[in-house]
């Protein structure tokens, strides 16, 4: 193969610091030791509210192909880094522990894990980078197609963003992930093939300024497609010749017992415009043709043009939202939560003096809770092995910062786990749902999440609490480590 050429699958695909941690635990004797990691994030991007957990297909099969093929090792040894023993130890690997994972579609919210891993040391330290890249990047994106769809009410939101996107691959997770975000369609047909996406799409300017006058491109493109004819009305002047034109296409294809389908802006004030083309049209007697309208859109910008009563009934939405170019990371993190000692698993805490980056200890389930409408009313931290149902009595769940706040649920709530089994010795158990199903997950949660949390503007904070449990192991771990600071604390005389 040239050595130019861009490899996206392999064991290798990771940072080099895995591996130093890798080859460093076989030197130690610590391969073997059993350990829980959990992925998740600290903030929603934006300001939001909320995230939609995506990636876990994509991140399954990366860790059912994780094999170190000979060339791999051949670079590895090359550095002159590792040991032979443990190029030998990387020569036989596979992925033998279990996961535990959010189910794509669903709402996530900060410090919630939307992957548990628990397996050796050597293992789990391995899936860190690509797991991160595969579901920081997939559910940053189905946040942001969430939001920009939400700002456009009943109209369609198409994804146009190939050209813009973060290379190839970027550009088929973003219209995966777009789509379960709530997209209507993509423009990248590779990914209406893989994923069984719908494709749509109108022609360029390129296509208007490749004949002698616009009138006859759009008639040489109404005989191409008259079933799903779109015609592109800002090439030259879109108020005196492009809808002009337009129209007379329109009745050309009425004469044929055809229909034209829609008109498309791209450029220019989409407000003033798209009111204009609706009048035009309307008095045209083409009440029936839909107003199109793309340019550099995102949330903010389709919810201004809404409140001015903009005319457009389909949006297509490119640069802004494969990039999310507002907040364009999610700041995922994969920390240890537990390891072995002496074959006993042991709950571990990092402590920091940012009190958001210290973390919550233990392997952990999330509880949804549900009031008696439907709707979520908060969601609870628990430890792993408790079962959390405020049907059987009262559950209160605590603030993991502030320990005066708390909520307590009763009997008229109910609670559902959200982690499900995905992977149990390293064989996968879980058969994803077609992507159709997974977006109708995030359509139907979005519709049980209150408006106040999906506002741009200061979004209410939905409750995360720790159980009773979790929030006391919490605090006195926080101590422990306390504790053993000050006693380790040089001591000056005087």
């Amino acid at each position: 193969m040239p050595q130019s050429a861009i490899h996206l699958d392999g064991a290798l695909l990771t940072d080099f610091y895995q591996l130093t941690m890798m080859g460093g635990y076989l030197a130690n004797n610590k391969v073997d030791q059993q350990a829980v990691f959990e992925l998740y994030f600290r903030k929603v991007p934006d300001d939001g509210g909320y995230c939609i957990a995506s990636g876990l297909e994509q991140a399954l099969d990366y860790v059912q192909s994780i094999r170190f093929s000979g060339r791999d090792i051949d670079y590895l040894r090359s550095l002159s880094k590792f040991a032979p023993s443990f190029l030998e130890y990387l020569r036989e690997f596979s992925f033998r522990g279990d996961i535990d994972a959010l189910e794509e579609g669903s709402l996530v919210f900060p410090n919630e894990p939307l992957l548990r891993v628990s397996a050796s040391m050597a293992e789990a330290q391995l899936l860190e980078t690509a797991l991160l890249t595969i579901i920081n990047f997939q559910t940053l994106i189905a946040t942001k197609a969430s939001r920009i769809c939400y700002a456009a009410g009943h109209g369609a939101v198409l994804e146009f963003g190939m050209r813009r996107a973060q290379g190839l691959d970027g550009a088929m997770s973003a219209s995966r992930a777009a789509y379960i975000g709530g997209c209507a369609a993509t423009s990248n047909v590779a990914a209406g093939r893989d994923f069984n996406i719908p494709v749509q799409g109108t022609q360029a300017h390129s296509w208007v300024m490749s004949f002698s006058s616009e009138l006859e491109a759009f008639r040489a493109y109404a005989r191409a497609y008259p079933e799903s004819c779109a015609l592109l009305v800002d090439t030259y002047d879109t108020i005196q010749e492009g809808v002009p034109n337009a129209i007379i296409v329109g009745h050309e294809m009425e004469a044929r017992g055809e229909s034209l389908r829609a008109v498309r802006l791209d450029s220019g004030d989409l407000s003033f415009l798209s009111k204009e083309c609706r009048r035009m049209l309307d008095d045209a007697g083409l009440s029936y043709v839909k107003i199109f309208a793309s340019s550099d859109l995102d949330e903010w910008l389709i919810r201004d043009l809404r409140a001015q009563g903009a005319r457009i009934d389909t949006w297509g939405v490119g640069t802004r939202l494969v990039t999310s170019h507002s907040s364009p990371a999610l700041g995922g993190v994969y920390k240890l939560v537990g390891a072995t000692e002496q074959g006993v698993m042991v709950p571990r805490i990092k402590v920091s003096s940012n009190p958001e980056k210290t973390t919550t200890p233990g392997a952990k389930q999330i509880w949804r809770i549900y009031d008696d409408s439907g709707m979520m009313a908060g969601d609870a931290l628990a430890l792993a092995d408790e079962q959390c149902d405020p049907g059987v009595s009262p559950m209160r769940t605590r603030h993991p910062h502030y320990f005066y706040l708390h909520r307590t649920y009763s009997h008229t709530f109910r609670a559902e786990p959200l982690l499900v089994p995905v992977v149990r010795g390293g064989k996968r158990v879980y058969t994803p749902p077609p992507l159709a199903e997974i977006r109708s997950r995030a359509m139907a949660q979005l519709a049980a999440l209150r408006d106040e949390h999906k506002r741009f503007i200061n979004a209410d904070i939905y409750w995360v609490g720790l159980s009773e449990r979790l929030f006391e192991l919490r605090a006195r771990l926080i101590e422990q480590v306390s504790a053993t600071e000050k006693a380790d604390e040089p001591r000056h005389p005087g």
